[in-house]
Order: structure tokens, then sequence, then C-alpha cells
């Protein structure tokens, strides 16, 4: 547990840290300056692109067992609503309750 002074410390830390990620295109780019096409092209790929890192990342130790069937019928299911509504929070609401469901009924 964080004394209260540590506490403080990490939360400056961590807001500076903050503030320079969040600056630092506008110290590169300057706030009137043409966006690079290369950063537009990661814009638009990165998000996907995370999105299947994580997935395969969570579903790297499921087994064939009921539990593991679950899961993939919960990905499933959140990556057809998504197709269908292509809204993220709908999907990523949907998806948990469905999988919350599911381990209910177990």
């Amino acid at each position: 547990m964080l004394t209260g002074w540590a506490a403080l410390a990490a939360a400056a830390v961590s807001f500076a840290c903050t503030f320079f990620l969040r600056a630092l295109p506008f110290l590169f780019l300057g706030r009137n300056k043409q966006i690079p096409s290369f950063i537009q092209y990661l814009g638009k790929a990165l998000p996907a692109a995370i999105m299947a890192v994580l997935v395969i990342y969570c579903l790297r130790n499921i087994g064939i067992d009921d539990n593991g069937m679950k899961q993939v019928a919960a990905v499933l299911f959140t990556a057809c609503i998504h197709i269908w509504k292509k809204n993220t929070y709908l999907s990523i609401i949907t998806g948990t309750a469905f999988y919350m469901i599911l381990i209910a009924l177990a």
C-alpha cells in the first residue's frame, strides 16, 4: 500500500507522462501541418490490428472444455453483433453480458 506522499508522487508522474505523450504529436507536427500519410494509415490500421492481438492473447490458453467453448461462443457473438450494428460499445456490452449469462448457466 502506498503512503500519502508515494501515492501523490505516483499520480504526478502519471499525469506528467500522460500530458507529455498527448502533447508530443503537437510538438513534432505542429497545429497547422498536414498529418503525414503514414500516420493516417497507422490511425486506420492499428485499431483492428490491436484488437486482433488482444483477442488472440485472451484466447491463447483455452481448451476444448466447457469453459473454452463459452469463451469462443462469446467472441463469435460479440463479432457478429459488431459486424451487424457496427457499434463498439454495444458489441462490448452485449458480448460481456452474453458471456456472463453463459457462465452463470453452468
